[in-house]
């Protein structure tokens, strides 16, 4: 399994949008869901109690999306489903960014959909763009390691309506205890974690490498570091100046490199692909070897069961055979 701790912009400052507001808006707003609702409509008047405050108990997953965006119709009910399915051990908040600007600016939302998630009033980025089920479900299951660790194991319940957040130390019942009981954090990505929850890149790259110096196989680990090497390398770089770059220099390896590095964290993950795969076509020798590599590692940021990946190994290996 991949390890989705962060997507590719890093973590955003929310705790401004936390006193934006007063208090919740009544039943009647027009955009409000029913109290209790696992799956919840977010404005930016109700931000401070559907999120930063629901979030000191149960981790809150946002869902920035548009009534245009095509690939947001295709996750947003994968999302509602896995809601339904973890039973109140996340809640999902819905966020129109035509409707509330003023959040998606706050959470540097660059592209849609975008999924981040809110633990304690601070924001946990997940991943940008459409995934399939297999792929969302393991970032919610990570998601909820990482709650766990920071003592983050309430249930948001519905009961005739009203709902509760029920705290690790508050009393349950036996079977409520057992649906609330939160898998522990694997132990050997406790530093890499806690070095991505501080912005801390090069740390999380040394916690990933001390996990693949004894384990090179582990999926999470290789996928980890690929990530952070990759916000590494776009640091301040002006999109819009290595897209030029790149245009204007077909043939430099590196310009498409790092205009397809771009491109990923965009989500305009076919075009990255297809920009280096075609760098391979045309080159031969160390330049050809180099696009390859840097599609390679890609692929490792992706995943591996991105369908989009198995499209593009199929068109590598055309390009190269």
């Amino acid at each position: 399994m991949s390890q989705p701790t962060f997507n590719a912009y890093g973590a955003i400052d929310l705790s401004a949008l936390r006193s934006a507001g007063s208090t919740p808006p009544d039943s009647s707003a027009g955009a409000a869901s029913p109290e209790g609702s696992l799956v919840i409509d977010v404005t930016e008047e109700t931000f401070p109690a559907e999120v930063a405050e629901r979030s000191m108990t149960v981790p809150v997953v946002i869902d920035f999306w548009a009534t245009w965006c095509q690939p947001c119709k295709q996750l947003s009910p994968i999302l509602e489903r896995l809601a339904q399915e973890y039973a109140g051990r996340w809640v999902l908040a819905k966020i129109d960014v035509d409707a509330n600007p003023n959040i998606a600016q706050a959470a540097a939302v660059q592209s849609i959909p975008t999924v981040m998630a809110v633990i304690k009033g601070q924001p946990v980025p997940l991943f940008m763009g459409s995934l399939p089920e297999p792929q969302v479900r393991q970032y919610i299951d990570e998601l909820l390691r990482v709650a766990a660790a920071n003592g983050v194991t309430g249930v948001a319940d519905v009961a005739g309506g009203a709902a509760r957040a029920a705290r690790a130390d508050a009393p349950l019942a036996d079977e409520e205890r057992s649906a609330s009981a939160e898998p522990q954090i694997d132990p050997r990505y406790v530093e890499a974690v806690a070095a991505l929850e501080k912005n801390d890149l090069d740390g999380a790259a040394a916690a990933y490498r001390k996990i693949l110096a004894d384990s090179p196989d582990e999926e999470g680990a290789r996928a980890g570091l690929a990530q952070v090497e990759l916000v590494e390398r776009i640091g301040a770089v002006d999109p819009v100046e290595a897209r030029q770059a790149a245009d204007a220099n077909p043939d430099d390896v590196a310009a498409q490199a790092l205009a397809a590095d771009i491109d990923v964290v965009d989500d305009r993950v076919d075009a990255a692909f297809d920009r280096l795969i075609d760098v391979v076509r045309r080159s031969s020798g160390a330049d050809r070897e180099r696009a390859r590599q840097h599609l390679l590692e890609l692929f490792e940021v992706v995943g591996p069961d991105d369908p989009r990946v198995g499209r593009a190994r199929r068109a590598l290996a055309s390009a190269l055979f």
